[in-house]
């Protein structure tokens, strides 16, 4: 690396770190202490209780923070460097702009690389600390009385072994509506077993009148049975079911593409489960369009103050997540492809960057 990317990057190291902190404070300030505070006026929620949920809902907010933070960081590195004519004396010196942002886009591939992996690594699993903290020792709910769409998944030794989808669960009476289990054998399909629904009796469920077809190795059905009673090969009880369900937020990209072919099996539809998939990798990468975006803007010297920085920072993420909002809203709608519909800011935000960045290189 030379001494001048170096020199950029570490201009833009501080303002990156203000970033997060800055944006982490406003989603803290008016999200989660509003949260916490209903929680131990309404359900007189126990000091570590509230301090335990505080902790598992900062990784979502924080991987929020990182887009936000690189458009900032690269808004006033920039003016900063313009404003003092730093950027003019690397231009005479023979350095275009577009090799001086090629350190910006790096620094911000690297950060959308690192969200990716911290989104994928800490969220799901600190959403779904949060949701059971929530459901168990704040409100006292073991679990709301009817889940739609239930999916269990018995993973042996790291391959899927079987999936058991119910159209719905109602906790009071222990029963799983139009239920289909698949079997599989070295990751091919090889049994599938319907019933109109199952009920937990003697410690087993227990499928009623339903039916049994094995596939051969091509895929052709070999056999097909009928059944007035057939016990369902799971061990888990209607509470273990009702807790290991999880919303999309919840769950890992894996879990997301398991749980959407076991849907689509079933001829449900995914487009909300797509849409959040897609966006587990679109909304990390809004780094790298921010950063596109920030660079050229922060050359201008008026905008080098940092309170205007902040400000027009706070203009293009608004922007940003309005458009984000609404396409998002249409995909799960099925308005629009869920792909499309996650991808859509980061596609406009990248036409406006290349502009941005060509005008810049005049």
């Amino acid at each position: 690396m030379r001494i001048l990317d170096k020199y950029i990057i570490k201009e833009m190291l501080g303002p990156f770190v203000f970033g997060v902190a800055a944006f982490a404070s406003i989603f803290i300030g008016t999200n989660v202490l509003v949260k916490l505070t209903k929680y131990i006026t309404q359900y007189d929620a126990q000091v570590l209780t509230v301090v335990k949920l505080f902790i598992y809902s900062l990784p979502s907010i924080i991987v929020l923070t990182f887009p936000m933070a690189m458009l900032l960081a690269s808004l006033l590195a920039f003016g900063r460097l313009s404003s003092s004519s730093e950027i003019t004396a690397m231009k005479s010196s023979g350095q275009s702009f577009t090799r001086l942002a090629v350190p910006v886009l790096i620094a911000a591939f690297f950060v959308s690389a690192a969200a990716v992996v911290f989104n994928e690594a800490l969220v799901p699993a600190a959403n779904t600390a949060y949701n059971n903290i929530v459901h168990y020792e704040v409100e006292k709910n073991t679990s709301p009385k009817i889940q739609e769409h239930i999916i269990i998944k018995d993973i042996k030794q790291g391959e899927l072994e079987r999936i058991t989808y119910a159209q719905n669960f109602i906790e009071e009476t222990s029963t799983m509506n139009k239920v289909a289990v698949q079997q599989y054998e070295d990751s091919r399909l090889v049994r599938v077993e319907n019933a109109e629904k199952a009920v937990w009796q003697n410690n087993q469920w227990l499928m009623v009148e339903g039916t049994i077809t094995d596939f051969s190795a091509e895929g052709r059905v070999e056999r097909t049975l009928k059944f007035a009673e057939q016990v369902l090969p799971i061990e888990k009880n209607p509470v273990s079911i009702s807790r290991e369900q999880k919303d999309a937020e919840d769950m890992s990209i894996q879990e997301l593409r398991q749980h959407i072919a076991a849907l689509k099996q079933e001829y449900v539809a995914t487009s909300s489960y797509e849409v959040e998939l897609y966006q587990r990798l679109a909304i990390p990468l809004a780094s790298f369009v921010f950063a596109m975006i920030g660079t050229p803007l922060g050359l201008s010297s008026p905008r080098s103050s940092s309170s205007i920085g902040l400000g027009l920072s706070i203009i293009i993420i608004f922007i940003y997540y309005i458009i984000l909002t609404i396409a998002t809203a249409l995909g799960k709608g099925g308005a629009i492809d869920p792909f499309l519909a996650a991808w859509i800011p980061n596609i406009i935000g990248i036409l406006a960057g290349i502009y941005l960045v060509s005008k810049s290189s005049r």
